[in-house]
């Protein structure tokens, strides 16, 4: 948790010269070519690097399409997909990480492409502890041509869900077109014969008829196809074809089926659409209000290499087959780390039916009897109206949490008439994001940079790889837009286009571009089309693939965009979320948490993980091995965009029964985030534990409001029924004990009627949410205030720049450096010491081989504030490494040490370069308390929790601790 620090406005950047216009969403926007501002109605962004830029291998900061053919497609370059690290290179400089596709996945090298098609999971850690389930790469064969010896691989062609890898040595090429869902692979080659090599142990021919080889590695069944008049020749663990001077073929991996009859009758079935060759892919979607549903289409372009045939086979995930209309897959199913995938034939496209339930911009005041409850809520409201946003640092991760608690505040206080605490909490939303969407020459922080060679628009300061690596663009701008959305009701002048609105696009377009027309940034970045979720790493540069751990967040954003075009009147934004909402939802009961247990391996022993990663998922975070964590990371924040946790009710007392049980006990941080998820559930239950624990630590973009005001307003609304919809997307069903309560939000400045699927239908007041039924916070508003007449947005001006701190602080300073030889004092000459390797262990909160900084003899008075930290770290190229400090206090010098702070590890990135571990990381574990030191003694301890390779620690004046004393 980082400490607010003194705001700086940005002033609005003015035009350089030899300006040109373009039109951004129907905005006139102006951009210059001298690259240094570009207004977006009464905002506007840098084009003047500000701060770190994407990197990798050779010249790939400056040209994002080193390792691109001319061939491939024009504009931005995709990222954060399941394939990113085949175009950014930044491990692996020739090839890439394994390409996790499903069914198969792949592994380019220098004589072609491995496949895999594991299908048994590794399954590692505890039932109670940090686990993890893998279907790792492990190579059956390798395609390619005889002779080749590509020195890299390059990008030939992508599109939604498929990419086409690209080899030449000057002699020889292959083109390989491989996807999500294709059992096929696509071959195109010339320069020598076509060669499967079989590098899983020795195959077992079964059929070698004319054009059609089937054989069998490790259990897994293939065939390759060559052009009709073409013969494959085995020669050991070799197969290969000239093709017939053709030069294409196909590889299919089949079901498995142990009968040799059904496998010859697959091997049959896929030969008819061997050689019409997946050259496209797209989706589109369609929300249909008056129904509620979301209409998906998957289409595919194929090019028949010989014949007449268009159509392919494609195998479909979970939520996918389950929400599958007009078609029947056929049996069996292939495995993958999502489960069963089931087959369709003969298709040239599919599509999926889903229903979607509605949000809200928060639950509804409707408790009955709730004079006292209604006091206590207006206490808590009152307590945060000094400092609605309680930001904990100044990056754009923990600036949109702050943006976050602050719309929470905004809403309930809004719904129970205390306008002063509204007040605050927009007008702190109001200036923060005025700030942020503007910017002005030489500045460096709380604006946006946009980087036209990436197509992506990145926030300084950035966080969590925001800018090195585009990581979690969705995360962090999600709370921004969100925030925007709640203000644009009640300040819908602030939000137009030509005032801040345009900026707020622009963050949208940037994590989720919804408009294909626009090429400055590709079409949904961050959402993968096929899977069906968000990958939160731009370059996907793991071996298990790419990777998300905070669905929840994701969920944030896609909330965002149905709130911010609704309140907008942009229905395109408003449809896209709708979309990934919707979507997203379904993947996350199937993927996160398996409601219905057909998903996760049956020894696993988790009914929920923390991270899903390409070849499977894990039982953990990046950040903690606490199962509050694991399990509350793909809950926060909690919002009334967040009704789909409570879409399975009986899951979440399953789900809060497991932390229980791998905890040990009740939670004993982040309670209020489990106790609202709870909610949806046994509201019952989660009231008592919220009523029995008064004094628990808010989780850092959550406050004692919002959670009392959500779980009190659940207990008397009960669970949320998917039984009734409405054709308005800001509205929802409860239902308690067979008593349904009907809620619509209404943001617009007209009266509106909702109808919901069974005949009820609400009346709902311009700025007002309504609820059917007479419960309401007794001296309440009763949901939903009328919006206030909104006045001028105010002119940003310069704020007066916080003090520097000295560079040499005096001694009796609480300000302390950590110093060669283990000392805490004055700042001193720059210099660094290593922080030993963890050896492949874990220490998370234990010391191993800690290097110590003690400070003695120290006289302060405790000033009520936290320790705070900035301790500069890099682990140089190693991967997976994680470095943790811990404070500890001895207030008289006696030995005894009264306040012990050990905080959550800082994972370093794999690039050299100094990273800051701040005390944003947030307390992984503490004792004791704060008082007065008199003679006392101060300790840093810092060592590495995790990783096989050393860290380096800068020290002299690199390294500070800033004690919270006086």
């Amino acid at each position: 948790m980082r400490p607010p620090v003194p705001q700086r406005t940005h002033r609005r950047l003015l035009a350089a010269t030899a300006t040109a216009a373009l039109v951004l969403g129907g905005l006139a926007v102006t951009t210059t070519s001298a690259a240094q501002a570009a207004p977006v109605g009464a905002g506007s962004y840098t084009t003047t690097p500000v701060g770190p830029l994407p990197g990798g291998c050779g010249n790939i900061a400056t040209n994002p399409r080193q390792f691109a053919t001319a061939a491939a497609p024009p504009g931005p370059v995709p990222t954060n997909d399941w394939w990113s690290s085949l175009l950014w290179k930044r491990l692996n400089c020739s090839f890439s990480e394994p390409l996790h596709a499903h069914p198969v996945a792949y592994q380019p090298v220098t004589d072609g492409l491995g496949f895999s098609a594991t299908s048994t999971a590794t399954i590692t850690g505890t039932a109670t502890g940090v686990g993890e389930y893998k279907y790792p790469y492990v190579e059956d064969i390798r395609v390619g041509v005889t002779g080749l010896g590509a020195p890299n691989v390059l990008v030939d062609d992508w599109t939604d869900w498929t990419v086409t890898p690209y080899w030449s040595d000057g002699s020889r090429t292959l083109r390989a077109t491989i996807g999500h869902g294709l059992p096929f692979t696509y071959f195109r080659s010339s320069g020598g014969d076509a060669l499967i090599n079989v590098t899983g142990g020795s195959p077992t021919i079964w059929s070698n008829s004319g054009n059609a080889i089937g054989f069998t590695v490790r259990g897994h069944d293939y065939v390759a196809y060559a052009p009709t008049g073409a013969t494959w020749t085995v020669s050991g663990g070799r197969i290969s074809s000239n093709l017939a001077g053709r030069g294409y073929f196909s590889v299919a991996l089949l079901p498995a089926t142990t009968d040799a009859t059904a496998r010859s009758q697959l091997a049959n079935t896929y030969r008819t659409y061997a050689h019409a060759h997946v050259t496209g892919t797209r989706v589109t979607y369609t929300y249909n209000q008056a129904t509620s549903r979301v209409e998906t289409q998957y289409a595919f372009t194929t090019t028949p290499r010989e014949g007449t045939e268009t159509r392919t086979v494609v195998s479909l995930y979970p939520h996918q087959w389950k929400a599958l209309t007009g078609a029947t897959p056929i049996t069996p199913t292939y495995p993958s780390p999502r489960g069963r995938m089931k087959v369709l034939t003969g298709v040239a496209e599919f599509r999926t039916s889903m229903q979607f339930h509605g949000v809200l911009p928060e639950v509804p005041a409707v408790a009955t009897g709730a004079g006292a409850d209604l006091t206590t809520l207006r206490q808590h409201l009152a307590a945060v109206r000094s400092n609605p946003m309680d930001q904990r640092g100044n990056d754009t991760y923990w600036t949109g949490k702050g943006l976050g608690r602050a719309a929470r505040i905004a809403e309930i206080a809004d719904q129970v008439g205390d306008t002063e605490t509204r007040t605050a909490a927009l007008n702190a939303i109001r200036s923060t994001l005025t700030d942020w969407l503007t910017a002005s020459p030489g500045e460096t922080e709380r604006l946006f940079y946009y980087d036209q060679r990436w197509g992506t628009l990145i926030g300084y300061p950035a966080s969590y790889g925001s800018d090195q690596e585009l990581n979690d663009h969705h995360f962090h701008y999600g709370y921004y837009i969100a925030a925007a959305a709640t203000l644009a009701k009640f300040d819908p002048a602030w939000a137009r286009q030509d005032q801040y609105g345009g900026m707020i696009d622009l963050l949208i377009r940037d994590a989720n571009n919804y408009d294909r027309a626009d090429n400055r940034f590709p079409y949904l970045r961050d959402f993968d089309i096929y899977a069906g979720h968000d990958w939160a790493s731009g370059h996907g540069a793991f071996a298990s693939g790419n990777n998300q751990e905070s669905s929840s967040e994701g969920m944030n954003f896609a909330n965002a965009l149905i709130q911010w075009g609704q309140a907008t009147g942009n229905t395109a934004v408003r449809d896209a979320g709708i979309f990934i909402y919707t979507t997203q939802a379904a993947a996350i009961h199937e993927y996160w948490f398996d409601v219905n247990d057909e998903n996760f391996p049956a020894a696993f022993g988790h009914n929920n993980v923390g991270m899903v990663w390409g070849d499977g998922a894990a039982y953990a975070t990046w950040f903690s091995a606490e199962p509050e964590m694991i399990q509350g990371i793909n809950l926060l924040p909690i919002t009334g965009g967040h009704l789909y946790l409570g879409y399975h009710p009986a899951y979440n007392s399953r789900k809060y029964a497991e932390l229980v049980r791998n905890n040990g006990g009740e939670p004993t941080v982040w309670q209020d985030i489990h106790w609202q998820f709870l909610a949806l559930g046994d509201a019952d239950a989660a009231l008592t534990k919220l009523r029995a624990n008064p004094g628990y630590t808010p989780e850092e973009g959550e406050s004692r409001a919002h959670t009392f005001h959500w779980v009190r307003n659940l207990a008397a609304l009960g669970r949320v029924d998917t039984g009734v919809t409405a054709d308005h997307p800001l509205a929802a069903v409860f239902n308690r004990n067979g008593a349904r309560t009907y809620v619509a939000s209404n943001i617009s400045a007209n009266p509106l009627t909702v109808r919901f699927s069974d005949g009820t239908q609400l009346s709902v007041a311009a700025g007002r949410t309504a609820t059917s039924g007479a419960h309401t916070w007794s001296g309440g508003s009763g949901g939903g205030g009328v919006p206030p007449t909104p006045g001028p947005t105010p002119t940003p001006t310069a704020s007066p720049s916080p003090t520097p701190t000295p560079t040499n602080p005096p001694s009796s300073s609480p300000t302390r450096y950590l110093l060669s030889g283990g000392g805490l004092g004055s700042a001193g000459t720059a210099g660094s010491t290593t922080v030993s390797s963890a050896g492949g262990g874990n220490y998370d909160g234990t010391p191993r081989n800690p290097v110590v900084f003690t400070a003695t003899g120290l006289n302060f008075n405790h000033s009520g504030g936290q320790t705070a930290f900035d301790l500069q770290l890099d682990a140089g190229t190693a991967v997976g490494n994680g470095v943790q400090v811990r404070i500890s206090y001895d207030l008289t010098g006696d030995g005894s040490w009264e306040r012990v702070e050990t905080y959550r590890y800082f994972a370093t990135d794999p690039v050299t370069g100094w990273e800051n571990y701040t005390q944003a990381a947030g307390l992984h574990s503490s004792s004791g308390s704060l008082g007065n030191l008199r003679g006392g003694t101060v300790r840093v301890e810092v060592w590495s929790a995790i990783g096989n390779a050393p860290s380096t620690l800068g020290i002299g004046n690199r390294s500070v601790v800033r004690l919270p004393f006086s």
